[in-house]
């Protein structure tokens, strides 16, 4: 039998252990079962709440954390395209979806940006077409884009390309100062717009929008074709990067008919100075046949995207890394996509 003096010694023992951490069976278990500290981590920009960048932006970004040893992703919620593609060129974001219009723009310094290495953003893929969505109520007086003189319509929060797609529309067709023009996400602005507080809102997102989803679960609503007017004025022509879509019956409740739209076309981009290796092995993780099979279900927009399309509506030149990556998938990369 042991001696008393013993039995407090042991007791002394598992009692420092508890305090002090001493190793013990569970706790060697879990450290051998914690996953392996990762050695970079990387920031990936997506857009504002209940807009298609940030859905995107944080699948891919937990993909590549999965799926590329010793690198780390940590999507960011942000302001959208213009102010991704700011972050990019100043460096605070590493990776990040942008528009191919704003990044086209920028390039040719149509922009405004505090650092002139927007000119070096690259881009990585093509991911999505953005249509354009402005969407009213079912019962309101606004059937086309000229009855909306008089009225408020939020148009996207300031930096994000869905208000300058908005503003830029709309200039075009001499009607920017004739209504007001509400500044906020999408997020915010479904739900003023349920409660009454706006006569319509604005998207620039692949459908279906989580955004438009939400409005209209609350009250019945109406898609505007704008592509009419789009190519009546001419605004192909000025904007090249832009072209029509369609918006299929039955994307939203209660719209049975097909919506005729312009999109713009969502790209996948870096920084400039970011390492080949680091995009090459981000576009491999992303472009497998399973992970594109959990983009596709994640959202719809995703349809699109895959190893045939990948350089589709590029309207920057592509990152070194990138240039590697499709090579070694048999696209011929136009002189005008190369670094």
């Amino acid at each position: 039998m042991p001696r008393p003096s013993s039995i407090l010694l042991i007791l002394g023992c598992l009692a420092l252990a508890a305090v002090s951490g001493c190793p013990s069976e569970a706790p060697e278990k879990a450290r051998k079962e914690a996953p392996p500290a990762k050695a970079r981590t990387l920031t990936f920009n997506g857009g504002p709440r209940g807009g298609t960048f940030n859905h995107f932006a944080n699948k891919m970004a937990a993909v590549i954390s999965e799926d590329v040893p010793n690198l780390g992703v940590l999507a960011k919620q942000s302001g959208g395209s213009v102010s991704n593609l700011l972050a990019l060129c100043a460096g605070e974001a590493d990776m990040a979806i942008v528009n191919a219009g704003d990044a086209f723009l920028g390039r040719a310094g149509k922009l405004h940006c505090p650092d002139k290495r927007y000119a070096k953003v690259r881009a990585l893929a093509f991911l999505y077409g953005a249509p354009a969505q402005l969407v009213v109520r079912a019962d309101s007086d606004i059937r086309a884009v000229q009855d909306l003189r008089g009225k408020t319509i939020a148009v996207g929060n300031p930096g994000s390309g869905a208000a300058l797609s908005a503003e830029r529309f709309f200039r075009h067709l001499e009607l920017w100062t004739r209504f007001r023009h509400w500044p906020e996400g999408y997020g915010e602005a479904a739900a003023d717009f349920a409660a009454g507080k706006v006569d319509g809102f604005w998207t620039l997102a692949g459908y279906p929008t989580a955004a438009v989803i939400e409005a209209a679960a609350s009250v019945p609503v109406r898609i505007l074709d704008l592509h009419e007017a789009a190519t009546a004025s001419g605004f192909y022509r000025l904007y090249p990067f832009y072209s029509h879509a369609t918006i299929p019956a039955g994307t939203y409740p209660g719209q049975t008919e097909p919506v005729n739209t312009f999109q713009d076309a969502a790209l996948w981009c870096a920084r400039p100075g970011l390492d080949n290796r680091t995009v090459y092995d981000s576009l491999r993780a992303v472009f497998t046949p399973r992970r594109l099979e959990e983009l596709r279900r994640m959202h719809g927009a995703a349809r699109n995207m895959g190893l045939k399309t990948g350089i589709d509506n590029l309207s920057i030149p592509l990152h070194p890394g990138a240039v590697r990556f499709w090579s070694e998938h048999r696209l011929e990369i136009p002189a005008i996509l190369m670094p």
